[in-house]
């Protein structure tokens, strides 16, 4: 059997962005509760998914993740300011689970740091978005507001 395994963390893209959450305020972790999250652009994960199918060597996993490694706050963080939206109010794990919905504390639950080396070396990948910084510097800025690429 030549089965693999590709772990996919969060996806982002233009149109699959926290901003609805920004909006409305919903908090995010305090950082000494906050957690390891990893993503991957659209984009890249598409064509993460090519090479998969082409070079995965049989029965491993790789990581279809970008090079960042952010806390989760710090990640709405960044798209708040490159989107000229407040960030997101900071509270405690305890105050969080008071607050939020069961399954959005669920990915406040989970801590995790992918490593890609595999997808470098085996996939020989080359990402167009190594992190949400890069893909932010893209969104192009109309007076002072940002807007999705594929506006």
């Amino acid at each position: 059997m030549s089965a693999s395994i590709v772990r996919i963390p969060g996806i982002y893209a233009g149109n699959r962005l926290p901003l609805a959450r920004l909006q409305k305020g919903t908090p995010a972790l305090a950082p000494a509760d906050d957690v390891f999250t990893n993503h991957i652009h659209a984009d890249d994960l598409a064509a993460i998914m090519v090479l998969a199918i082409q070079r995965a060597r049989p029965q491993r996993v790789v990581h279809a993740s970008d090079d960042s490694e952010l806390r989760m706050g710090d990640y709405f963080d960044r798209i708040a300011d490159a989107y000229g939206l407040p960030r997101a109010p900071r509270v405690s794990r305890e105050e969080a689970e008071a607050q939020l919905e069961p399954m959005m504390l669920s990915f406040m639950r989970e801590s995790r740091r992918l490593r890609n080396v595999r997808l470098r070396d085996e996939l020989r990948y080359v990402l167009r978005y190594p992190s949400i910084d890069d893909f932010l510097k893209s969104i192009p800025v109309t007076s002072g507001l940002a807007t999705s690429p594929a506006e």
